[in-house]
């Protein structure tokens, strides 16, 4: 089973187990990630090629989508991620993709990081109980064919 997770499963592994390891940290650098995939040795095999794809690229929610349509990783800043959270914004192509992965995907030993994930990382848990949190990603749409970035210095010209 091990040598047959998909390497964005791979990749979210790595991030989560980052994330869970070092909860006051609110992203980590490329490299972290990488070494993380390379020292959790998740398929038991040497850190396949396309991992530093899917970290840079393929995983990003908020990247135009390439091969992979994933929405597993969010980038920060130039070089820095974190884990997608339900809300957070991401290219229009990536609307659908993968965020998680599939609890009978990953294996045995991994997946409470699927739990601690949905109960204490993205803040499902208690999104639908408080008003404010169920708020959030409200009115994405309004800059989604251009990003926010674009969108908000539009805005500041005007």
């Amino acid at each position: 089973m091990a040598n047959q997770v998909k390497i964005a499963d791979e990749v979210w592994l790595a991030a989560a187990i980052l994330h869970r390891r070092h909860p006051d940290r609110a992203d980590f650098a490329i490299d972290e990630i990488m070494a993380e995939a390379e020292s959790a040795d998740v398929t038991g095999m040497p850190l396949r090629p396309g991992v530093k794809d899917h970290v840079y690229q393929h995983c990003v929610a908020n990247k135009a989508p390439s091969a992979g349509r994933y929405r597993m990783l969010y980038e920060t800043s130039s070089g820095r991620r974190r884990l997608f959270r339900p809300g957070d914004t991401c290219h229009p192509g990536r609307a659908n993709g993968k965020d998680v992965p599939a609890r009978d995907a990953v294996p045995m030993e991994y997946r409470d990081l699927i739990d601690w994930y949905h109960v204490e990382f993205s803040g499902e848990s208690g999104r639908a109980d408080d008003p404010v949190l169920a708020l959030r990603g409200l009115g994405n749409e309004v800059w989604e064919n251009e990003g926010a970035d674009e969108y908000v210095r539009r805005q500041r010209a005007d």
